[in-house]
């Protein structure tokens, strides 16, 4: 028997690095808009991917905001007919 974890054919965050979150992000809303909808200081002053990507690591609450807007941008796009 392996201990390898489950597959998650549904878990559309599955695979996907928190980098490339942040980037996908950052490239749809933009920083200004990303700050706005979640309001924590490495998306509001001088934003960058590093600098979020070191305070998402050690903020879960944080992460699972960053996950459901990732989510949500999948969903508009997918609503919107744009690829990812």
């Amino acid at each position: 028997m392996t201990n390898a974890p489950p597959a998650q054919p549904r878990n559309p965050l599955h695979g996907i690095t928190l980098e490339r979150m942040v980037t996908d992000l950052a490239d749809y809303f933009g920083w200004l808009e990303l700050g706005q909808r979640i309001p924590v200081r490495c998306f509001t002053h001088d934003p960058s991917v590093a600098s979020s990507l070191k305070f998402l690591r050690k903020t879960p609450w944080a992460r699972e905001k960053v996950e459901g807007l990732y989510l949500f941008m999948l969903r508009e796009q997918r609503r919107n007919g744009q690829s990812g």
